[in-house]
């Protein structure tokens, strides 16, 4: 069947007219025949099988039977009346019961006619009775499409308070398959169908919307959801390839002075294998005519800072500038500071530009940043700013990037004649498939392993009952010269319940730890920045020793010394959040430790995320284990998340078939880039009409 004919708005169809099609625009966004052919059934209620009524046994199951109604009367209620019917086969009789249209379904049902009913069958008073069932002439169910296994359709309650039941969209969907004679143009070459051994599209779609057993359904699914993957994939790749070839980055030709006497004479460690191979990655990308556009995972404390100085080195080498952008200006101070003295040493000239920052020194900025004495730029979004030009920009690294939007980053591209070449860093690891769907047109790179030397935290989950042990460990490490963060849980909409407990809870350790002997900082959103920055700085001195703190210090506070990260109320965090609460210790060459304290009270999802977190300390395994209990959209953020309005495929579930997808449409454009051979004419086609009618398939972000 053409796509321009499925492109019939939705009105068209038999049985649905205006007001229905009013309802289904509204509530599942169906317009056209298109759509509803999209509309998938959440899930099956397996009809195979009719029951006998002297069967029966007392469970909840839904059932169908086949038999006839042989009487109907009213029976008076507390309110109102309710509609009894007889029904009866050769082997006993039962109820069927309607609390609610007793008018319309009296004068439709015909007595002594062989009917088909489904429902689920209750005891009660020494019968079996169905409220409601699901009632079909026995001949119209032998005629109609309507399969052993019953599709139950995605619906809303508007949609059945008005009478649009998931036998009606069955029905309209039957009316669908009747016009279109169920054939439908195929969208995928026969050398995919061949080798992956799929089921054409007419009956992948035919046995999903009408499966007559589980195999059937089995094939039809698995050839859609490939198929849906396929061409998100298919799209995502062909946009890094034109990027490439559109895009022109600056070859940076050499790799000279700065990075070579960095990495001979500066370099405070060894790098690990996993950084060497990250450092080649981004050299290949800078070395060629293409712009750059990579992102850099690597979990907490991986040296991913040092990776992004050796790239600014090779810009610098190349006789360009370079920037980093970081999300908040205590992380922004952090990177400079790192950085700072690197520079010193090798005569680089590098500044920093916050909110904060002074006129007169912001004018010296903009003013050497112009002139091309200034080679490195670090801040936050301050360097979005018009009057911020440099004059020739040629890396801009992006540190944790969901926090900036696409139009701000946008900004940054357009700060020279020529795009620079981008380096995307992120600490929260991004799960495979994640990374696959909402990321696939970014080249990838990942440092997946640590530092030598550094000890991996423990981590522990103790009952709040626990808390006077957990106390005197704290002591017992102060004692060692040791430091201590305790967070408490902040959300928004409840904000004034956990200030509260923040309070009362720095309160009791100020006076389980008493002055002078011990010094207690306090950090939370409704103090003054200076006074925020005053205590950090009391912290990162070794002034005071326990830091009370709300998550403001989950990202970049960097103290080698503390080696204690004590959250409470950790069943109200979630994953990332807890790792990456974590990472702010085992900064140094201790023994660090993190412990979970909760009350016993726990959910199900509370028990398995603090189960993952004692047990490992893999930023990816966690980020895999969010992915389950949250979902893409949750973690993404909305703006990426719509990027993945799947309608039959399921990014977790499905992983084994995006990875397939990924890896058959990495292959055939290898080999073909443009799709012009004639085998992939229907795939180019395909991809064609996909981009065209984006409002369908508008899981293609």
């Amino acid at each position: 069947m053409t796509t321009n004919f499925l492109q019939t708005p939705i009105d068209y169809l038999k049985g649905v007219g205006p007001n229905r099609a009013d309802l289904l625009r509204k509530e599942l966004g169906i317009h056209t025949y298109q759509d509803l052919i999209n509309l998938f059934p959440n899930r099956y209620i397996d009809r195979t099988k009719y029951y006998k009524i002297g069967e029966l046994q007392r469970n909840n199951t839904e059932i169908q039977v086949v038999g006839k109604i042989t009487s109907l009367k009213e029976v008076a209620q507390k309110r109102g009346k309710r509609l009894v019917a007889k029904f009866q086969d050769d082997t006993g009789s039962m109820e069927l019961v309607w609390f609610r249209g007793q008018k319309w379904i009296r004068e439709s049902i015909k007595t002594n006619k062989a009917y088909v009913i489904f429902g689920k069958a209750n005891w009660f008073n020494g019968t079996f009775s169905m409220p409601h069932p699901e009632m079909e002439l026995l001949e119209e169910h032998k005629k109609s499409l309507r399969s052993a296994m019953q599709p139950v359709y995605p619906s809303t309650e508007k949609l059945s308070n008005k009478g649009i039941t998931n036998r009606v969209v069955n029905k309209i969907m039957q009316q669908l398959f009747i016009e279109t004679k169920s054939t439908f143009s195929e969208t995928l070459s026969p050398q995919l169908l061949s080798e992956l051994k799929l089921v054409s599209k007419s009956e992948a779609l035919f046995n999903v919307h009408f499966p007559k057993n589980q195999t059937l359904l089995a094939k039809g699914q698995y050839r859609l959801k490939f198929e849906e993957l396929f061409y998100i994939q298919l799209q995502l790749i062909i946009k890094n390839l034109i990027h490439k070839s559109k895009i022109k980055g600056f070859p940076f030709e050499k790799v000279g002075e700065h990075f070579n006497t960095f990495f001979q004479e500066h370099l405070p460690f060894d790098l690990t294998n996993a950084q060497k191979r990250v450092i080649k990655e981004i050299r290949q990308d800078l070395g060629s005519n293409a712009q750059m556009n990579r992102l850099l995972q690597g979990d907490v404390g991986s040296g991913k800072t040092i990776v992004a100085l050796m790239s600014m080195f090779m810009a610098l080498d190349n006789g360009f500038q370079a920037c980093l952008m970081a999300p908040t200006a205590i992380l922004s101070v952090q990177h400079y500071t790192g950085l700072l003295e690197y520079c010193n040493k090798l005569n680089i000239s590098i500044k920093i530009l916050v909110g904060s920052t002074k006129t007169s020194e912001r004018n010296k900025i903009h003013e050497s940043l112009e002139n091309g004495s200034l080679d490195i730029l670090i801040g936050t979004h301050a360097l979005l700013e018009d009057k911020v030009k440099f004059k020739n920009l040629g890396l801009a690294i992006i540190d944790e990037q969901h926090k900036f939007g696409v139009a701000q980053r946008s900004k940054l591209w357009k700060k020279n004649t020529s795009p620079p070449h981008i380096l995307i860093m992120t600490a929260t690891p991004i799960p495979r498939t994640l990374a696959m769907s909402v990321y696939g047109d970014l080249d990838m790179s990942i440092i997946d392993e640590l530092p030598p030397g550094r000890k991996p935290v423990k981590t522990v989950h103790r009952f709040d009952s626990n808390r006077l042990k957990v106390f005197r460990f704290i002591k017992d490490e102060i004692k060692k010269g040791r430091q201590v963060y305790i967070v408490y849980p902040l959300i928004q909409e409840s904000s004034t319940l956990d200030y509260k407990d923040l309070m009362d809870g720095y309160e009791s350790i100020v006076r389980d730890f008493p002055q002078p002997e011990y010094q207690v900082s306090i950090v939370h959103g409704k103090m003054k920045p200076e006074a925020k920055e005053y205590e950090m700085q009391r912290f990162v001195e070794g002034k005071t020793q326990i830091m009370v703190a709300t998550t403001v210090i989950e990202v970049g506070v960097n103290v080698p010394n503390a080696s204690v990260m004590i959250i409470e109320s950790a069943e109200r965090f979630g994953l990332s959040q807890l790792h990456q609460l974590r990472g702010r210790v085992g900064r140094g060459a201790d023994q660090s430790y993190c412990i979970l304290m909760t009350s016993h009270k726990l959910s199900n999802d509370s028990k398995i995320r603090l189960e993952t977190m004692t047990h490992t300390n893999d930023g990816f395994e966690i980020a895999e284990v969010d992915l389950k209990l949250r979902g893409p959209g949750d973690i993404m953020g909305t703006q990426q998340s719509g990027a993945l309005n799947l309608k039959i495929a399921d990014i977790i579930k499905d992983r084994d078939i995006l990875q397939n997808a990924r890896y058959y449409a990495q292959k055939i454009l290898k080999r073909d880039p443009n799709l012009a051979d004639n085998e992939n004419k229907v795939l180019l086609q395909t991809y064609k009409q996909l981009s065209k009618y984006k409002n369908i398939w508008n899981y293609i972000g």
